[in-house]
């Protein structure tokens, strides 16, 4: 489910103008589901995906212990590219249902949350 859910918001990020560098990137620090490129704007991206919200919204589960991580993360990331100075965010892309049906609910959070430290 998890990789159906990721490819779906590959596909809705494209379809947005956005350039795809990396799914599923792993890092010694941990793993990126999708890094992007919004404009010159390096972005992160998490994404949930959940059958229904019987158990909470998809988003719920990016909690601080995990916004830590992918801080982290998205930092080493930067600062083994040297790219530091380029603009970045966080985003965390949140789908409940079946992935490319009528049924599927995709959102996407922006700057989900602060550079968690």
């Amino acid at each position: 489910m998890g990789s159906r859910g990721e490819q779906y918001a590959e596909k809705f990020l494209r379809s947005q103008g956005w350039k795809i560098l990396a799914r599923n990137l792993k890092t010694r620090l941990g793993e990126i589901d999708l890094l992007a490129l919004d404009g010159a704007t390096v972005v992160f991206i998490e994404v949930k995906t959940r059958l229904s919200d019987h158990r909470g919204r998809p988003e719920e589960a990016v909690d601080r212990r995990k916004q830590k991580q992918l801080s982290r993360v998205a930092m080493g990331y930067l600062k083994e590219r040297r790219w530091l100075e380029r603009p970045s965010r966080i985003d965390v892309i949140a789908i409940t249902g079946e992935p490319e049906t009528d049924r599927c609910e995709l959102r996407h959070f922006k700057n989900a949350f602060p550079a968690a430290r």
